[in-house]
């Protein structure tokens, strides 16, 4: 079995990375048609770039597809639309004028003529392409006025022998052609090491090829390979790869986590007695926790009662009731004399946690302060006094909790709702505002957007996650409807009639004013549609735009009942609660995701009352738009609608900012590869406990400089 690299291989490849870039772009990008005048320098930005900074980058580069140039097609059998390569004499090569300049040529192999076409050309493909000349071209075949032709070709002298395998083509970037990248990986796989760094044994139970004979394939395949596996990620060198970069990230969560149990953090235990903060809130609640909630309660309890960090999700359906678990957490941390925080991504949600926390907790004696960036300068002071003396037990605010000013006393918690919406920075920022020379504050993080399986697994593997999945009594299921929005006068109606019946109504818009490119319909201009149809309703408007004191009396005189309707952006998205509110209008309902049409339609049917939520959309709808319509007409299942939203957008949507813009899963599918996902996280703790140096060996290949986008 090839070892993994030691490290004396290591230090070698490290070495060898410099001169390695310094030559790829150096002499043979200056030959590289297409790259004259680039500099060396120019090449080694434009290959920083694309994140290849080491040798063992340029072999992880992987073509993102092939074109067969080992073997030439008649040109009498080129079809429309194929990518082809053929050989033959230039009949004609002249300048056209109309209807812009180009360069015109035209070859045959006798079998048929092919027309060649450039619209930008240097003076030495005009020379290239005499007539007379034996060349040979390839490129996309498409129909023209006179026959087919290709645009652009490129073009090579038909006295070079065809290549024994296909072609390569790498994901690159501007003024960086892929000869140059070519060479450039060509000179990695000659200097680095391609050493398994995988045990036989694993690799045979797996029935995985070596890594050497994967990447050597994948970056020159040979001409009887089945090219659609490529293509399709399904050949068995693909599944290496595909393996290797997950079982890498199984192993880094696995290092942040262990890093994480080596910290220090205060021992937060679950005080007994009646008199305690936490009893007294279990007691005045006016109602009882489900036995979800009272599970995920005894894990948090427990968590905090350790003396490391608390790296915990809280993931549960919209309207589970996540807002009480928070708030149980916040009490055991306060009946230890340590200070709570909880940070929400908007002002509304903030506020939302603010006032229902207040009511709970104040009447307990506990002190809350109240922190955003657009309290007053005084009101600022004030607050940011009380955090700092530690008189404020809790503290609740948006991203202002994290300003450099804002130093808490003795933060023994901190609580990042919809956490998706926060950037690793500002999670990190948030845990970092304890005392300097104390212990690291516990962390829960929370989400209505629950996670797949397979992302659980694999992104968030590094964390402890609890799962309230059961809604509390009370919940009305939602019914979706589907409409056209050319049925937008029958909606009107239902808005007036759910109004005459004493209940409310949500009409949610996706912009605040005029988009010529989108077309859509504004929440300024639906409010005023609705005002002129429906005279005898009070109808509210909030958005993102409006100044804070007048969001808040919007939204307060919503709450409060004064108000039948609310045309809203998605402001409204999290944190609203108004169990009176029966009915959800979602204008172009096509235009939103599937997670944020799911946490909309969960602001309706949390009262007694049927609840209804209304989609129109638009016509023509999308294959993908369609797909999100039906889902949600469905199902009401969040796990469920959160699977196919994985299948439809991939791990974006719930990873938010976590790993800052760089996506860690370049070749796998978290969709597609669950199997191989699984079989990674075996191997990770096998590893681990039996091969440490593998470990070592393997995240040298596959996270160098990565690793900062684990820790939140």
């Amino acid at each position: 079995m090839s070892k993994p690299l030691d490290a004396s291989s290591s230090a070698a490849v490290k070495s060898a990375a410099k001169p390695a870039v310094q030559r790829a772009a150096g002499r043979p990008a200056a030959r590289a048609a297409g790259s004259k005048g680039a500099s060396a320098a120019d090449h080694a930005k434009r290959f920083e770039r694309l994140g290849l900074r080491r040798p063992e980058d340029f072999v992880l580069h992987l073509p993102m597809r092939y074109e067969d140039e080992t073997q030439v097609t008649q040109i009498g059998n080129l079809l429309p639309g194929q990518w082809a390569m053929v050989e033959g004499e230039v009949l004609r090569c002249e300048l056209a004028f109309r209807p812009r300049r180009q360069l015109l040529a035209a070859i045959s192999d006798g079998s048929g003529e092919l027309a060649l076409r450039y619209l930008n050309f240097y003076p030495s493909q005009q020379k290239q392409l005499a007539v007379g000349k034996r060349m040979r071209v390839r490129g996309d075949v498409r129909g023209g006025f006179f026959g087919i032709e290709m645009v652009h070709p490129r073009a090579t002298s038909a006295d070079v022998p065809l290549p024994n395998a296909l072609t390569p083509v790498y994901p690159t970037t501007d003024g960086l052609p892929q000869p140059v990248l070519r060479r450039a990986i060509g000179e990695a796989l000659s200097q680095v090491s391609l050493s398994d760094t995988l045990p036989d044994a694993l690799r045979e139970r797996l029935h995985l090829m070596p890594f050497d004979a994967a990447v050597r394939i994948l970056h020159a395949p040979p001409p009887d390979v089945v090219v659609h596996t490529l293509v399709e990620r399904a050949h068995p060198a693909w599944m290496r790869i595909k393996f290797d970069e997950l079982l890498a990230q199984q192993l880094s969560l696995a290092l942040a986590r262990a890093g994480r149990l080596e910290k220090q953090s205060p021992r937060l235990p679950r005080k007994a007695g009646k008199q305690t903060v936490s009893a007294r809130l279990l007691a005045a609640l006016p109602f009882g926790l489900t036995g979800a909630q009272g599970r995920v309660v005894d894990e948090i309890a427990t968590d905090l009662a350790r003396p490391h960090p608390m790296q915990r999700l809280l993931q549960g359906d919209v309207g589970s009731g996540k807002t009480v678990v928070a708030a149980l957490a916040a009490a055991q941390a306060i009946d230890n004399g340590y200070q709570a925080a909880l940070m929400a991504p908007t002002e509304i949600l903030a506020e939302q946690h603010f006032r229902k926390l207040a009511g709970w907790l104040e009447p307990l004696g506990i002190s809350i302060a109240w922190l955003t960036g657009s309290l007053s300068a005084k009101a600022k002071r004030e607050a940011t006094a009380r955090v700092e003396d530690g008189s404020a037990q809790l503290v609740i605010g948006t991203q202002a909790l994290i300003q450099q000013n804002i130093q808490f006393a003795r933060l023994g918690l901190a609580i990042v709702d919809e956490q998706h919406r926060f950037g690793v920075g500002q999670r990190l920022a948030l845990r970092s505002k304890g005392d300097k020379d104390q212990a690291v504050p516990h962390q829960l993080m929370m989400t209505a957007t629950p996670i797949p399986r397979t992302l659980a697994m694999t992104f968030f593997a590094d964390l402890d996650v609890s799962v309230i999945d059961e809604l509390p009594p009370g919940r009305t299921p939602v019914v979706t409807k589907l409409l056209s929005d050319a049925r937008r006068d029958e909606v009107i109606v239902r808005v007036h009639e759910a109004a005459r019946a004493g209940r409310q109504i949500y009409w949610v818009c996706p912009l605040v004013e005029e988009s010529e490119a989108l077309e859509l319909q504004t929440a300024v201009d639906t409010c005023e549609a609705l005002r002129v149809a429906l005279p005898d309703l009070n109808i509210g408007l909030v958005h993102g735009r409006l100044p804070t004191a007048e969001k808040a009396a919007v939204m307060s005189s919503f709450t409060k009942g004064e108000m039948e309707v609310l045309v809203a952006t998605t402001v409204i998205e999290v944190g609203v609660d108004v169990p009176n509110a029966s009915l959800m209008v979602i204008e172009h309902a096509e235009r939103f995701g599937l997670a944020q049409l799911h946490q909309l339609r969960g602001r309706v049917g949390r009262g007694a009352n049927e609840s209804v939520c209304v989609l129109l959309y638009q016509t023509p709808l999308s294959m993908i738009a369609k797909q999100r319509l039906r889902t949600m007409h469905e199902t009401t299942d969040g796990f469920e609608i959160a699977q196919r939203d994985l299948s439809l957008r991939g791990p974006g949507e719930f990873l938010g900012a976590r790993q800052s813009g760089l996506a860690l899963m370049r070749f796998a599918d978290l969709d597609a590869d669950i199997e191989l996902a699984e079989h990674a996280h075996e191997a990770a703790a096998w590893l681990q406990a039996h091969h440490p140096d593998a470990v070592d060996a393997h995240l040298a290949r596959w996270m160098h400089g990565r690793e900062d986008f684990l820790k939140a």
